[in-house]
């Protein structure tokens, strides 16, 4: 092969490895990003509208495990701690419900007031029977408010969250991968810190009491 064509030939090996590499970085930035921004992937909290954090929260009309339809007002005029998931979970939402309990006992008097909140994001599985089912059901913390609705209102809740999720497999055996934010809102329905099951009741309680002392 002429040395001149050599020469060309190796320029654009190197100017198509160059361009890969800027577009392995490209995806993989956007990935963490919507991991991120996707509320609080496992391992992560941060304060609401802190640096590149908006708020989150906004309207939802939804119903609740007992068939009442309830919007955000609900969240207004106590502490709430929200967080999306579905009945069919095998690991995440039974230990985000334990980990929740654990922390409210950890809060002591506290604790007493602070609401659970429950979105479901597999509506077709999931009405308000299967809600009441799951969350009644042995070792779940009491109270905690189961909420579904049709998928154009879940959308929409997630939508107001920064929740991302997205049904994985066909037919009966199918899944739900899903955001895994716990968002802390204030009496005043408006988000204050996003917490996670990995953090431990103790380091939760401790955001929370941080959280609360500042209003």
């Amino acid at each position: 092969m002429p040395r001149r064509t050599v020469i060309l030939f190796a320029a654009a090996v190197c100017g198509m490895a160059l361009a890969l590499a800027l577009i392995t970085v490209m995806v993989v930035g956007a990935r963490d990003r919507a991991g991120t921004a996707g509320a609080g992937s496992a391992g992560t909290s941060y304060v609401a509208a802190s640096e590149d954090q908006p708020l989150v929260g906004g309207p939802f009309t939804l119903t609740d495990q007992n068939g009442r339809p309830v919007t955000e007002a609900m969240l207004e005029g106590r502490w709430s701690l929200v967080f999306f998931g579905f009945t069919f979970c095998p690991d995440y939402c039974p230990t985000t419900l334990a980990m929740l309990e654990a922390t409210r006992r950890e809060l002591g008097d506290q604790g007493k007031d602070l609401q659970f909140v429950f979105i479901t994001v597999d509506p077709g599985r999931d009405g308000p029977a299967e809600m009441k089912a799951y969350l009644d059901s042995e070792g779940f913390p009491p109270g905690v408010v189961g909420l579904t609705g049709t998928p154009e209102q879940i959308a929409a809740a997630a939508k107001a969250y920064a929740v991302v999720y997205e049904k994985v497999g066909e037919g009966e055996a199918y899944t739900m991968n899903h955001s895994l934010a716990i968002w802390l809102m204030g009496p005043d329905g408006r988000s204050r810190v996003s917490l996670n099951h990995q953090q431990g009741p103790e380091a939760a309680a401790r955001m929370i009491r941080a959280v609360r002392a500042r209003g």
